[in-house]
């Protein structure tokens, strides 16, 4: 079920808004969990039995792994089989073709298979289970004694199914006890309508420009129409996914739950450290704090140092997807990251700001070639075109027509994307020095964008997030 569709809007979240606030305290996360299982089975009826196995699983082997925290010894070997036991899941479901796709192309013979559905936000679920675990290992949590409270940790649906990834230890109090207002659920609700108007109103409709230039057979465009093409897709992702974020954080207002920004503003950022501390910061952190860091982070040798990066950040490409390109994305950054670090990090710094910001996007909307590229060789072929090796033309009228169709949308885009477009909002609705005006105006441009969305959700075709896939 999508946030973004009628069923969602209409029936599925009224109906268990209302229930919850009705409902006894003590009774509400049970409503929310009942709520969360049937939002899953909607769209996964058959996994949403093995969802409730991982949870069983690492609510048990929490426990376990805490009454063995005198015994550092046994704690290890629990959380080993505990962490071993989640990664095989995970890579089961999620790589189990890319292993079988490579080893019919070592092998001779060619090895039959069938092809899995992914599990949705199986990588989001299972990195929250793993990170719960290793907390109690750390001593950073206790294990929670209730199957209750934790099985709506793993399966809360605002942010199930595409993140932000949530700590156990940042939400442990409010799963027993969170403060509810109607203040709080007002805020919940703007956060909401801002990120229904970034999915439908600007995701999907440059998505639709990104879709209409991919379909053309390669090197029939120009160097133009495939630059514009991987504009549109570097918006199309950051409205999709930053939509998605703010209205899982909008959701868990409403219900009483405080969740981190995923995003902030990832577009502005002067170089590639920047930019990933700034773009979807929950799974830059699990990745510090899980990997990064217990590898020996950068407190130590540089050759080390090169190693832990290039684990981190391969690890973090195949998480993405079971997929070459996607390694070899991760392994871009990586490299790139490295190169700031100790080659041109510091003349980078001394140039003007507008030279810098130039720099970074152009990295990393060649990055996003890598990412939405079929196959590698797709994405080789794609970057030919952008740097004029088989393009139809550096310049034409298709892409000159693309430009002038949608300069407006582009524009839109851009302003959304930075801190203008917030701006913008906060001057609509909070430059006015009577509060009630204030809050008079507050409803009508926040009803206004929720009309407005809504009349493109009518209109336009279906349009799945793009993380679902993850």
């Amino acid at each position: 079920m999508l946030f973004s569709s009628i069923t969602f809007l209409f029936l599925f979240l009224p109906v268990t808004v209302l229930i919850y606030y009705l409902v006894p305290q003590k009774t509400r996360n049970l409503v929310l969990l009942i709520a969360s299982l049937f939002f899953y089975a909607w769209g996964e009826p058959v996994y949403v039995v093995l969802m409730i196995l991982s949870i069983l699983l690492n609510f048990f082997c929490g426990k376990d792994i805490g009454e063995k925290r005198a015994d550092p010894v046994r704690a290890k070997r629990s959380l080993i089989f505990a962490v071993v036991m989640n990664v095989l899941i995970l890579g089961f479901f999620k790589y189990y073709g890319l292993l079988m796709e490579t080893l019919n192309v070592l092998f001779p013979y060619e090895i039959p298979y069938r092809e899995l559905a992914l599990p949705i936000g199986i990588s989001f679920y299972t990195f929250q289970e793993l990170s719960y675990l290793i907390d109690i290992y750390r001593g950073n949590a206790k294990p929670q004694q209730r199957l209750l409270p934790f099985a709506l940790y793993i399966s809360m649906f605002p942010q199930l199914i595409a993140g932000p990834i949530v700590r156990y230890v940042d939400i442990e109090a409010q799963l027993l006890n969170r403060v509810m207002s109607m203040r709080k659920f007002g805020q919940g609700v703007m956060y909401f309508i801002v990120g229904f108007a970034k999915k439908v109103v600007l995701a999907d409709s440059i998505g639709a420009l990104y879709e209409q230039i991919t379909a053309l057979s390669i090197g029939s465009f120009s160097v133009l129409t495939a630059w514009v093409g991987c504009l549109a897709f570097a918006f199309q992702i950051y409205f999709d996914f930053s939509g998605y974020s703010d209205m899982a954080i909008g959701l868990g207002k409403m219900f009483g739950f405080e969740f981190r920004k995923n995003f902030q503003y990832p577009y502005i950022a002067k170089n590639i450290g920047e930019f990933w501390r700034r773009w979807h910061i929950s799974l830059g952190t699990w990745f510090r704090e899980y990997v990064y860091i217990p590898l020996g982070g950068n407190k130590c040798p540089a050759s080390r140092h090169l190693l832990n990066l290039l684990i981190v950040w391969a690890l973090t490409g195949l998480w993405h997807g079971a997929q070459w390109n996607f390694l070899v994305w991760g392994l871009y950054y990586g490299v790139i990251l490295i190169l700031e670090r100790y080659v041109w990090g510091r003349a980078l710094g001394r140039l003007p700001v507008f030279v810098q910001h130039i720099y970074t996007f152009v990295l990393v909307l060649i990055g996003w070639v890598f990412f939405f590229s079929p196959s590698l060789g797709a994405a080789m072929d794609y970057l030919g075109v952008m740097f004029g090796a088989g393009a139809s033309a550096w310049i034409d009228r298709q892409g000159f027509y693309f430009l002038l169709t949608h300069w407006l949308l582009f524009l839109l885009c851009a302003i959304g994307s930075s801190l203008r477009g917030m701006n913008i909002l906060r001057l609509l609705t909070g430059s006015y020095e009577s509060r009630r005006i204030r809050q008079i105006a507050a409803c009508v441009v926040y009803i206004g964008m929720f009309l407005v969305s809504l009349a493109f959700l009518v209109t336009e075709s279906f349009h799945p997030f793009l993380y679902f896939r993850f």
